[in-house]
């Protein structure tokens, strides 16, 4: 098994599970991680989705042996789908990080919502070195640091240590013992309104690069229909009954 999952009430934590290979990305691994993810999100059981990596690094990135010898379109079109979870995923992914977290690696956490990371965290896109442009997880490290920071990683193939990656916001958090502070904020996470953060993920998909009156638009319809739920119903009212 190339991935481990386990229940922690709500939360599904999904481990990375090739030591060995320091959780290199092969074929097999991609796909049972894209088939996690998916299976997670539309699980009702799940509120939150925990990544973690065993051994003693996070992902190493791409398995290169099986690049070199594999058939690259095939390779492509499955990160294409991995390295963009965090735009169409409605269930929210916290990682925890340690080790080496690198080119893909990087990308797996930048694809995560909430990054809790240990000091000995390395990350960076080395692919340059190589001869390539690290193209599938650029949009994600964008997103995560801002487009002039991923470039400039991505330009030098340089590793950042995690207080660096905290300054340039892939990193929200830094704990000695990231994968029980990740647990918290998952089962925190997982314990609110299931309708409310998937609207509020959806919406954030939607208005993602559009201008101020067109999340407006969206962002009126989606508060009505939040406001008119029972989860929001019931959550005002003990919130009154606190008072």
């Amino acid at each position: 098994m190339l991935i481990e999952q386990s229940r922690h009430g709500r939360v599904l934590q999904i481990a990375l599970n090739r030591p060995a290979k320091r959780n290199a990305l092969n074929l097999e691994l991609c796909n049972d991680l894209v088939r996690a993810f998916d299976q997670a999100d539309n699980d009702i059981a799940t509120g939150a989705i925990l990544l973690t990596g065993n051994g003693p690094a996070f992902c190493a990135g791409m398995d290169l042996h099986e690049v070199l010898e594999g058939d690259t379109l095939q390779l492509s079109e499955l990160h294409e789908r991995l390295f963009t979870v965090i735009n169409r995923l409605r269930t929210p992914v916290i990682a925890a990080v340690h080790g080496p977290a690198l080119a893909g690696g990087t990308g797996l956490a930048a694809n995560a919502h909430i990054v809790i990371a240990a000091p000995d965290a390395r990350f960076g896109l080395p692919e340059i070195r190589l001869g390539l442009w690290p193209v599938l997880v650029f949009r994600a490290c964008a997103l995560a640091m801002g487009e002039r920071r991923a470039t400039e990683l991505s330009l030098t193939g340089r590793t950042i240590e995690t207080e660096e990656a905290r300054q340039y916001g892939l990193v929200a958090e830094i704990a000695l013992d990231p994968g029980k502070r990740a647990l918290e904020i998952a089962k925190s996470i997982a314990a609110f309104s299931p309708a409310a953060i998937s609207e509020g993920l959806n919406y954030v998909h939607q208005i993602r690069g559009h201008d101020w009156t067109h999340a407006g638009t969206i962002g009126h319809k989606m508060r009505d229909r939040l406001m008119r739920s029972e989860d929001f119903q019931k959550g005002a009212q003990a919130f009154l009954k606190q008072k």
